[in-house]
Parts: C-alpha cells; sequence; structure tokens
C-alpha cells in the first residue's frame, strides 16, 4: 500500500466519524428538548419563595475555618477574581438582579493587585441588602485553590454555583439551575456558556465555536454521559463538594478535575447534566496569541484529566453508564488523535481539488457545515429573532474561519506531545493564575 492509499483511508476514516458525529449530535439534540420537557413533567418547578431569609454574614475579615450550616435552598455563589477591576463590578450586577431570592455571594479575591477588592468592597456599600462578601488571599494561590478556600469556610448554601469575574448571568439563570435538583439523581449542573458577541474575526470564531460545542452537551446529558463541567456558572450540591474535598490543584483545570473527579464515583446514581436554559455570558480573548494559550491551557488540562482518570475508559463497573465508559470516554481520547491526522486531510482535499480540477470536496464540507451553522443558530431557544439574523449572515463564512480554530487545536496537541512526560507526573498547579485582558463591555440586555 502506497503512502497516497494511506492518505485516502485516513481521510476516509476521519470524514466518516465527523459524518457520524455530526448526526449524532444533531438527533442527539432533538432527543434532549424531548427528554427535557419529560423531565420537567416529572418534576415540577419549586414554589418561588417571596423573599430571602436574612443570614447573619461574616465580615470580610472573619477567621473562622468552622463548616458554615448550610442553609436549605439557598445558593452560595463563588466568584473567582484575580485584577478584575473592568469586569467584576459588572458580574455582581447581574448576580443581584436575579429572580431568586436565597443567594449569597463569595468573592474570592486572590491577591489582585488593582481595584477588585475595593471596588467589591464598595459595591457591599452600596447594596447593603446583598448577601455579599468579599476574601482576600495574602499570595496568588490559584483559581482552585482560592475558590475551595472560600467554599470549605464561609459557604452556607445548599447549592454553590462558581463563577468567572468576566461573567454575567440572566435574571433566571440562578433560578433555573435549582430547579435542576428537584430531580435527586443530579448532583451537578453545566450552564450554557455564550461568548459575548464582539463583531471581530476572533470574536465570531469563539461564539460560533461555543454554540457548536454546547450543543454537542444536549446529546451528552441524554445519553448519560457528560463528565466535563466548565467553570462558569457551573452548580453543585455543596454536599458532594464536600465529600470530594471541592477542588483537585494537581491538574491546570481544576474545573475539568472537579466534575470528572465527581463523575469517578459513579454516574448511575448520581449524574451530571448540561442545562440549555441555564445561561451565562462570558468573554472571550481578544488575541491569537491568547487563544493559543487558552486553548493549550484546555487541551493539557483535558489530557491530563484522562490520563488521571483513565480506568474510567472502557470500565464495565454497574456504576458507569456504558454510554460514558465505551462511547464518551473513548472517543474523548480518540478525538485527539484525530487532531493529528487533521493535517492529512487537509492535504489531500487540497490535492485532490488540485489534481482532478474539481472542487466537490471542498463544496460538499462547506455545504454540510454551513448548513450545521444555519441549523444552530436558528434552534437555538436562547437568542432572540434579531440575533438570529445577525449570526446567519456570519454563518456563510464561518466555515473556512473555523479552519483557524483547527489550527489552534492542532498547536495544542503538539505543545502537549512536547510536554508529554509531565501529563503523567502531575504536579500541584494551583500556586498562582493569571487572568486574561478584558474587554469590559456593559450590556443593555443578555441573550
Amino acid at each position: 500500500m502506497d503512502g497516497l492509499s494511506v492518505l485516502l483511508y485516513l481521510f476516509a476514516i476521519v470524514s466518516t466519524l465527523y459524518v457520524v458525529h455530526l448526526g449524532l449530535y444533531l438527533v442527539g439534540a432533538n432527543f434532549y428538548d424531548i427528554w427535557q420537557f419529560r423531565w420537567r413533567n416529572r418534576f415540577p418547578t419549586r414554589a418561588r419563595r417571596k423573599a430571602a431569609r436574612a443570614h447573619r454574614s461574616h465580615g470580610p475579615g472573619a477567621k473562622t475555618i468552622r463548616r458554615p450550616i448550610e442553609t436549605k435552598g439557598l445558593v452560595t455563589v463563588a466568584i473567582s477574581a484575580h485584577n478584575e477591576e473592568k469586569v467584576i463590578t459588572r458580574c455582581l450586577e447581574s448576580i443581584r438582579q436575579s429572580t431568586y431570592p436565597q443567594v449569597e455571594v463569595l468573592v474570592a479575591d486572590d491577591a489582585s493587585q488593582d481595584l477588585t477588592h475595593q471596588l467589591v468592597r464598595d459595591y457591599i456599600m452600596r447594596h447593603p441588602d446583598m448577601q455579599l462578601r468579599v476574601y482576600r488571599m495574602h499570595k496568588n494561590i490559584g483559581k482552585g485553590s482560592a475558590l475551595s478556600t472560600v467554599l470549605r469556610r464561609y459557604a452556607r448554601g445548599e447549592f454553590a454555583m462558581t463563577l468567572d469575574a468576566d461573567s454575567i448571568l440572566r435574571p433566571d439563570t440562578i433560578a433555573n439551575a435549582v430547579e435542576y435538583f428537584n430531580d435527586p439523581k443530579i448532583v451537578g449542573v453545566a450552564a450554557n456558556v455564550q461568548i459575548i458577541t464582539e463583531p471581530t474575526i476572533l470574536g465570531m470564531l469563539q461564539k460560533f465555536e461555543h454554540m457548536v460545542g454546547y450543543r454537542s452537551k444536549k446529546t451528552y446529558s441524554w445519553l448519560n454521559c457528560e463528565f466535563v463541567v466548565g467553570g462558569v456558572a457551573s452548580t453543585y450540591r455543596m454536599r458532594v463538594l464536600r465529600e470530594v474535598n471541592f477542588y483537585s490543584t494537581d491538574t491546570v483545570t481544576e474545573d475539568i478535575g472537579l466534575s470528572t473527579k465527581i463523575i469517578h464515583r459513579g454516574n448511575r446514581d448520581q449524574r451530571l447534566i448540561y442545562a440549555s436554559n441555564v445561561v451565562a455570558m462570558t468573554e472571550g480573548v481578544m488575541t491569537f496569541r491568547a487563544l493559543v494559550r487558552q486553548r493549550f491551557r484546555w487541551k493539557y488540562g483535558s489530557l491530563q484529566n484522562l490520563i488521571k482518570y483513565r480506568d474510567l475508559l472502557w470500565n464495565p463497573s454497574p456504576r458507569y453508564s456504558l454510554s460514558l465508559t465505551m462511547y464518551r470516554m473513548p472517543m474523548a481520547v480518540l478525538s485527539e488523535f484525530i487532531l493529528l491526522v487533521t493535517p492529512l486531510a487537509w492535504g489531500y482535499t487540497i490535492y485532490m481539488t488540485l489534481t482532478q480540477y474539481d472542487a466537490y470536496l471542498i463544496v460538499g464540507a462547506y455545504m454540510t457545515i454551513s448548513i450545521y451553522l444555519l441549523f444552530i443558530v436558528w434552534f437555538d431557544e436562547n437568542l432572540t429573532t434579531r440575533t438570529r439574523l445577525h449570526l446567519t449572515l456570519y454563518a456563510p463564512v464561518m466555515y473556512f474561519v473555523l479552519y483557524v480554530m483547527d489550527l489552534v487545536q492542532l498547536i495544542s496537541i503538539l505543545r502537549c506531545l512536547v510536554k508529554s512526560p509531565a501529563l503523567v507526573t502531575r504536579q500541584d498547579t494551583g500556586s498562582t493564575w493569571v487572568s486574561p485582558k478584558r474587554i469590559g463591555k456593559q450590556l443593555a440586555s443578555i441573550e
């Protein structure tokens, strides 16, 4: 078998996998919508309390480390912040507008050197009715460690939602998240994280990529094989967080590490799900270099957790669903290898187009992806008609722009291979962290 034949077979395998997954995401997302409708009928909404019960807060300088008494129905929103003066007030204001009455907010100020701490203190003074406290770390200990510290020592909620400081919640986000816990099997809820629209190539690239990625989570929830829960507006039962001892700091993605650690205990009697109506907005990165740095961190952390919890792969234990151990985990590993074949697929497409004077491969791929993107835009239940029309105008060119993300992912996996020895010998990564540059745009509304 010559080199061209090998290239052909590799391209055919990759293409088949992408087509199968594309079809599965399309079908699975529709079944998710049906499942969610049936779930809502089975677990009706809790009656809303008319007002939050007053709670005595610990002052910012409180020294106690005793475990607080959890209050039923109370949601503790923990915000990680390091040099977030551009966005922290915007984040707090979105929480204050929440329709859910029982909320306490804990800001983990991880040794910020800017005005973050002072802005939070000023916000407390302006809104004394809000259960808001800020705790400043004496040194930069890292996002996972900072969140674990405030949750372990000061959280009093039955549920805990974590936020990045650049996040913005819709008024109904917290209330929608809490509803899912009417099902006793659900222990964690992943939010529908959307990128704040920036009319730039990089901004639209991230927006469409998030929409595609989060639609796939509908399928994973329907199949009960979700194990990746991001840190933006993720919500957990506080009891479960205490049982797993909060965040681990031996991988660079503490959020994925937490959700995988929880699901490692079993996912038949305790489920992690994605909730499309738990909407949070977040900022995308501003430069290509920052995007490469961000995606390398995500890729590296994902591989660390896949290796750390490798016993989930092909595990026949009745604690786990077969969809998790026989499908989701193997595909998570296989997808990384598919990235390495991507340049071969590009090369084959260009070769066939130039030698056969026929662009059917490129045209076919373009039509398939463009129709899929339009399908996602027009069936997103959280977008307004105006936004759908706006994104529809971008969809015809996004096929070519998405190749930029393919390149970023390829660079990330190659960098991970260079650092492969460190993937196995994990070390504590919670010592420091650096927040990306923020835009700090003020939004009139959240879609």
